[in-house]
């Protein structure tokens, strides 16, 4: 499992959760969930939910800004990827076992039929266009969230080489993301490696702070398979199952997945609501753009949930 080395104050400290479980994914494998905000019925409404999935090398500390400004009237569940934060490593390492965690997730936090905004970034993102043909997903996303991800030539597209697009830009970011080195502690240097790899030129310190944390808590191991996954990534089927109302949000100096991908991405989505492009920012936009994303989130919920009767853990208590 990751190290966790969480900021431990401010915006982007992670905030206790109401509750926590574990959900068991088709292969066995073990996920960590958080539910925060309230998690019992007022005036016989559950609050409306919004589902979390973080990216490659993250965790849930990821949506902390997210989780503290929704929690108060919106029940919130983020959860660890398989290898990441708190849910223990496993060797299956794809696409199809991405769309199995996060129907784990849902089945074991959401009533039969509820409905919730699902927020993907990055390799979160490219969960839920995995996801998107799934029974458990179609009965419960009403909208999505898609924040700086993409379908498919990942490591084509990226900018992280200063290069012109080529086999040798593509050769040698293909071994810089999928390196096998340990990060190492958080230091200066390192700070300023994943801020220009990650972040915009303007990212204030305590926002590279906090992504520094959480990626350098990311086990090398982990980190290495999945870079992997992505490295061979095609997952355009998806997005076109993808028939739930869906935005986009990507930050025009994300030189991971550049707006390239939130543009074709927005193409050929059936219901696509538009793409935000948010000058100067990076990849890490959840972070760079706190309230933003926070917004969006709110937009999907009041335009596309209603008012649920129950949440799941009053009906497995038969309320």
């Amino acid at each position: 499992m990751s190290r966790l080395m969480n900021v431990v104050s401010g915006p982007y400290a992670p905030p206790a959760a109401a509750r926590e479980l574990t959900a068991i994914s088709a292969d066995g494998a073990r996920l960590h969930v958080e539910i925060h905000g309230p998690v019992d019925r007022v005036d016989d409404t559950a609050a409306p939910a919004v589902v979390l999935a973080h990216g490659w090398t993250c965790s849930t500390a990821f949506w902390a800004a997210q989780i503290r400004e929704l929690a108060a009237d919106h029940r919130v569940i983020a959860y660890d990827q398989r290898g990441h934060g708190r849910s223990p490593a496993s060797p299956a390492c794809s696409t199809d076992a991405l769309a199995d965690d996060l129907e784990a997730v849902l089945k074991a936090t959401l009533a039969p039929d509820e409905k919730a905004v699902i927020v993907g970034h990055s390799m979160g993102g490219m969960t839920v266009m995995a996801a998107a043909a799934r029974p458990e997903f179609r009965e419960h996303a009403a909208a999505v969230l898609l924040c700086s991800t993409g379908s498919s030539r990942l490591v084509a597209e990226s900018t992280v080489v200063p290069l012109r697009p080529g086999r040798l830009r593509t050769w040698l970011t293909k071994h810089i993301l999928g390196s096998r080195a340990p990060l190492g502690p958080v230091t200066p240097i390192a700070r300023a490696i994943l801020k220009y790899g990650t972040m915009g030129p303007g990212s204030a310190p305590h926002m590279v702070e906090a992504c520094a944390r959480i990626v350098h808590a990311c086990p090398r191991k982990v980190r290495h398979a999945w870079s992997n996954v992505l490295d061979l990534l095609d997952l355009d089927h998806g997005v076109r199952e993808l028939a739930v109302p869906t935005a986009v949000v990507v930050g025009t100096a994300d030189r991971l997945t550049p707006p390239v991908h939130a543009r074709s991405l927005a193409a050929a989505l059936p219901h696509c609501l538009g793409v935000t492009e948010l000058p100067g920012l990076g990849h890490m936009t959840p972070i760079e753009a706190p309230e933003l994303v926070t917004g969006k989130i709110r937009e999907l919920v009041t335009t596309y949930t209603h008012p649920q009767s129950k949440t799941y853990t009053q009906v497995k208590e038969g309320a």
